[in-house]
């Protein structure tokens, strides 16, 4: 190890990586010091050595509070690393105790992917971990990405596509489209013929975090009579449910619902676009309460 090294490594210590933390998850100094239990002035002077030793501005500050440099985002994980790491070699026998956590562990997913885990996943953590809660945001994917930066989610269920420096993203379910109709349709009776499919009028989602990007997988064809556009699958059931109006929508979706909206689930005359929802973490974050909690949120997704 060179001398600079040795040198940067003395100046270093714990409560610089802990202030790092909280200024790129609030952006904001009474807040970092508010969470730590230190003043703001030593926020401010802990910044100063942060910025002398990485030789970066690291947070510039705007009107809404600060905004992290391209380098703080970029040690972003590396620091949450660094953070974990010296948090086990402290306590090494640390673990995640599913009966007594009061945790909440927080992610984004797209409004339908909500609706098909969400309360099946109440039910299970009822069961074997009655204090932790979750909280779920939904975002788009460069939000989603900034929101993992930060720590303030710890991870994200959505429709992506490409690699990301610094996140791990991997599969976490796989649907295809359906038809959907009232149950009692006048014209409808549990098959679905293409005339009534070009004819009877569509009822579909637009939101790009809902229905993924145009393309050859989910693009309608030609001579579709439309009838609405709604940002959510959830509306266009419960429009279906209330008009004589057709609706397509993952077929997980339609099926944990149908009985209660009152609606039919039919296959489309043609074969369908797949629905492919993925799961991104920040690389290198070892958490046992969040694999533990992801376990419940894949056996929910798939009871």
């Amino acid at each position: 190890m060179s001398d600079i090294d040795t040198n940067k490594l003395r100046r270093l210590d714990g409560g610089l990586l802990l202030v790092f933390r909280e200024l790129l998850r609030t952006g904001r100094a009474s807040q970092a010091a508010a969470r730590l239990g230190l003043s703001q002035p030593a926020i401010s002077h802990a910044l100063g050595r942060l910025r002398d030793l990485f030789d970066d501005p690291l947070f510039v500050r705007r009107p809404h509070g600060f905004e992290p440099t391209r380098r703080a985002l970029e040690l972003g994980p590396q620091i949450e690393r660094l953070i974990g790491l010296a948090g086990e070699a402290l306590d090494p026998d640390a673990r995640f105790d599913p009966a007594t956590s009061r945790r909440q562990f927080k992610f984004g997913a797209p409004e339908f992917v909500t609706a098909l885990l969400g309360a099946e996943l109440i039910r299970r953590l009822r069961e074997v971990a009655p204090d932790v809660t979750f909280l779920i945001g939904h975002a788009d994917d460069e939000q989603a990405m900034q929101h993992l930066r930060r720590g303030d989610a710890d991870f994200a269920l959505g429709l992506f596509w490409e690699p990301r420096p610094g996140f791990l993203i991997e599969p976490f379910l796989e649907d295809e489209y359906c038809s959907v109709a009232r149950a009692d349709h006048p014209t409808i009776r549990g098959t679905l013929s293409e005339a009534q499919w070009r004819t009877t009028g569509h009822i579909y989602a637009w939101n790009p975090s809902e229905t993924g990007p145009p393309g050859p997988n989910n693009k309608y064809p030609e001579g579709v009579r439309h009838l609405a556009a709604v940002p959510q699958w959830l509306t266009v059931l419960l429009l279906v449910a209330s008009t004589d109006g057709l609706g397509a929508m993952p077929r997980r979706l339609a099926e944990r619902y149908a009985e209660r909206f009152g609606v039919q689930v039919l296959d489309s005359p043609f074969e369908g676009g797949r629905i492919s929802v993925s799961l991104m973490r920040r690389a290198g974050l070892k958490d046992p309460g969040v694999d533990w909690f992801l376990e419940q949120v894949r056996a929910a997704a798939t009871a």
